[in-house]
């Protein structure tokens, strides 16, 4: 045993060797410290999200599965012509029941994902609240649609079964917030020209959350809700401003939801609207992020090699624009995640390398772990099996995708506090003194008894997420999103509460760490 703790604590100081300060946080010093509820809530909802999309189980997507669309309308391209066509209710219950099954869930779970991103449409919500189709196009389609709501509930019980986080993501709103058939029609959007649409939204948005908190012995496991997916706004203004309206609403009913907004692809914008609107909330407010890089002339042109490359680089755009957005969010209570990305390229960028695939791959997930709370892969499977980039399920077989993702279960014995305090005592006295090294090359005011009992504090509430992971999961919960959950553990975020920050990030860092050494 002394072996092995001796092992874990070289290798804890290993993860920090070089390590340059990066800005952040305050300290539990003279009563600042706030009391936390690391109850499995806070754990679902704060931890490292590593998910996946079960994309066109209830918004449909002709791309991905195609057999619903067997007597759809013309042009047969959305959840509407589908609802107009012939024998729509049998078809979509039928497909419901059958696309997610319990084989799925289990293979999902054993893959070590705990988190999945479900989209759906407002029409999905109707079977608990049937006036959310007033005045939209569904409105004649009740009968084909009440039945949804049930087994999206169904599926955040079998979820929370499997110790995997839900996030109900609203693809399609009334009116569509983008002129893509996934948003519910095959019409051109007009949710931001009619207020009308933009007021069933947040109906609809109230009455999911009230479904929610009401279901029969209401799940843990609810990480969030996305207000919108991929809303094609003719300006931030009129986005924001709807966003602001949507979330005072949705949190005058549950005010520590998390609530997850679509970005535009203007992640340095929308990050500036949460610092400024919503750093005083409760709950997280989350942006998501879709990355590709197979749809642009730009995207073609590039080898997967130099696609893996330029996202893997840490000094590169996207590695400086993820660190720069989590550091502002995690202070205002926040944080970033990629909602949506795949290993999808297009023929132009292969080049016949070998494994030029997976590591396309791995430099993504790479990224999106050192830089994010977060990840969803879109998405799990087609019905036409073979396409290993859109597909994770084929990804996986065909050994692109890892087989396994983040660090197993290991065993009660592990978490001994004598053991634990003596690592982390070690792995503290290692970065304290690099940290204070550092900072002595540059005059000025510091405190760094801050980092002290940050890095304290992050070691062990990382352990504690550890030991609080549900236990039918299959692998540990980590703490994600650092910056807001070492945000709530001060009262006291004055001049240094960088350095309690900092050292909160090192102290949960160098926990993890400290257990897979100690598990291996």
């Amino acid at each position: 045993m002394k072996d092995a703790l001796k092992r874990a604590v070289e290798r804890a100081k290993q993860e920090f060797d070089g390590v340059v300060p990066h800005t952040t946080s305050s300290s539990l010093v003279g009563g600042q410290s706030t009391t936390l509820d690391i109850s499995e809530k806070n754990v679902y909802r704060y931890r490292k999200q590593r998910g996946l999309n079960l994309g066109s189980w209830f918004v449909l997507e002709r791309w991905i599965c195609d057999r619903p669309f067997s007597c759809a309308r013309p042009p047969a391209q959305s959840d509407l012509d589908v609802a107009r066509g012939t024998n729509a209710k049998d078809i979509l219950e039928t497909h419901w029941d059958t696309w997610i099954g319990d084989d799925d869930w289990k293979w999902i779970a054993d893959r070590g994902i705990n988190a999945v991103r479900i989209p759906i449409g407002y029409y999905h919500i109707c079977g608990a609240d049937r006036t959310i189709l007033n005045g939209t196009d569904f409105y004649p389609f009740y009968d084909t649609y009440a039945g949804a709501w049930r087994r999206v509930v169904q599926a955040i019980h079998k979820a929370s079964s499997l110790g995997i986080g839900v996030l109900i993501d609203l693809h399609a709103a009334p009116g569509k917030q983008n002129n893509d058939a996934h948003a519910g029609t095959s019409d051109h959007a007009n949710f931001f020209g009619d207020p009308h649409n933009q007021r069933v939204t947040i109906h609809a948005l109230r009455a999911l959350v009230t479904s929610l908190k009401t279901i029969q012995l209401p799940p843990t496991n609810i990480i969030g809700i996305e207000l919108l997916n991929e809303p094609a706004a003719p300006s931030d203004h009129a986005l924001q401003s709807w966003y602001t309206s949507a979330i005072a609403s949705v949190r005058e009913l549950d005010p520590t939801l998390p609530i997850y907004l679509g970005e535009c692809w203007r992640t340095d914008s929308y990050t500036d609207y949460v610092v400024q609107h919503h750093s005083s909330s409760p709950g997280l407010t989350v942006l998501d992020h879709h990355l590709y890089r197979c749809f642009t002339s730009s995207d073609i042109h590039t080898s997967a090699q130099e696609h893996a490359r330029a996202l893997g680089d840490p000094n590169g755009e996207m590695s400086k624009m993820f660190l720069r957005v989590s550091e502002k969010l995690g202070r205002a209570g926040g944080g970033v995640v990629v909602g949506e990305w795949s290993g999808a390229l297009n023929p132009g960028s292969l080049r016949g390398t070998p494994g030029e695939e997976k590591f396309f791959v791995n430099a993504q997930l790479e990224l999106f772990e050192t830089t994010c709370a977060g990840w969803f892969f879109w998405t799990y499977k087609k019905q036409h099996p073979g396409d290993t980039g859109w597909s994770f399920r084929d990804s996986v077989e065909a050994g692109i995708f890892p087989s396994f993702v983040s660090g197993r279960k290991g065993e009660p014995s592990t978490f001994e506090i004598e053991q634990r305090h003596a690592a982390r005592n070690a792995a503290r006295d290692r970065t304290l003194g690099d940290h204070t090294r550092y900072w002595a090359q540059f005059p000025g005011k510091y405190n760094h008894q801050r980092f002290d009992d940050g890095f304290c504090c992050g070691w062990d509430d990382a352990y504690s997420f550890i030991v609080a992971t549900p236990a039918s999961a299959k692998t540990i919960s980590e703490i994600g999103f650092k910056g807001a959950w070492a945000r709530k553990r001060t009262a006291d975020h004055g001049r240094s509460y960088w350095e309690f920050e900092h050292g909160f990030v090192q102290g949960s860092n160098a926990a993890v760490a400290d257990y897979h050494a100690f598990n291996r």
